[in-house]
């Protein structure tokens, strides 16, 4: 079987599971699209990681949120290193799942040169903090519900579709990699980071 073809088998598995989805939730556009051979968009519980190639990388990101302890953080903050920034809320199990996951790779690469930023796109900052202490997580988190200004930056860059997602921005604030959908494994995250670790800062 091709590697299309596979991919087309997860999604129709998927949907033919319904609730045994692992992502938040499904877009049910995109679900009707597939049902209708239109296949223009994913679903997103189907999970992808896809690296880009420093010459294909779009434009470097511009945003800035204010963290769940009342911070402001620009992307200017982090011009220089890698960055790793992850779309989550406290509701969705993938996140749960995956949040112990991110903390390993954060705890592997924060003295390299490497940050983490979540982007919290529903909860107020008690419940983001709450979440970050119930689940060991030590890196900051944007709260990004009243206006989705931080996620709409990024969208204009990449698809923004699924929660949880995850991107690693290399040194100019360029999207680098991405995976939509719960991670897998730390080590997935781990190889993309250190991939955009190794590139020449230009």
């Amino acid at each position: 079987m091709t590697a299309p073809n596979r991919s087309i088998a997860r999604v129709a598995a998927m949907l033919m599971l319904g609730s045994l989805l692992t992502g938040c939730a499904v877009n049910d556009s995109l679900a009707q699209q597939y049902r209708d051979g239109n296949e223009k968009g994913y679903i997103s519980a189907d999970f992808q990681v896809v690296e880009i190639p420093t010459a294909e990388r779009g434009d470097p990101v511009a945003f800035e949120g204010v963290t769940e302890t009342g911070e402001t953080v620009t992307s200017d903050d982090y011009r220089g290193g890698v960055l790793v920034v992850n779309f989550w809320y406290a509701a969705c199990g993938p996140c749960i799942v995956e949040a112990p996951m991110l903390e390993e790779v954060w705890q592997e690469y924060q003295n390299d040169g490497v940050a983490f930023l979540g982007v919290n796109t529903y909860d107020q900052p008690a419940t983001a903090l709450s979440f970050a202490e119930d689940n060991n997580v030590t890196y900051p988190s944007v709260i990004d519900v009243d206006d989705g200004k931080v996620k709409l930056a990024f969208a204009q860059v990449t698809p923004i579709q699924a929660t949880p997602t995850t991107l690693v921005i290399d040194r100019d604030g360029r999207v680098a990699a991405r995976v939509i959908g719960q991670l897998a494994s730390a080590s997935i995250l781990s190889t993309l980071v250190a991939d955009t670790l190794a590139e020449d800062a230009r």
